[in-house]
């Protein structure tokens, strides 16, 4: 998986370099582009981790029910700062919109 990323970084960082399409006369027609799909993952990130935490809560409190009301704490904490960081990437896309 790690090998993918890294080939999807280089792979991207070489079409920047080399088509014209991204050359920095176009830079700001595409900030909408990069801002909405930026916008786009986070939201998808945002909703894939709440719901790791909800099906992993679901199942912890599934085999012990006495544990039920930690195991919500800890959750509700997990899913603060899901959000969080999910929020600070909404900004940072709107901001390299607008900016």
């Amino acid at each position: 998986m790690r090998f993918a990323n890294v080939l999807l970084v280089a792979l991207l960082g070489v079409l920047a370099t080399a088509t014209p399409l991204f050359a920095a006369e176009n830079a700001g027609a595409y900030a909408g582009l990069g801002s909405g799909i930026g916008m786009g993952l986070a939201i998808i990130g945002i909703g894939l981790g709440i719901g790791l935490i909800g099906y992993a809560a679901l199942s912890g409190i599934a085999r012990q029910p006495e544990q039920a009301g930690a195991i919500q704490g800890a959750m509700f904490i997990l899913a603060g700062l899901v959000e969080g960081a999910g929020i600070i990437a909404l900004v940072l896309c709107l901001a390299q919109l607008f900016l």
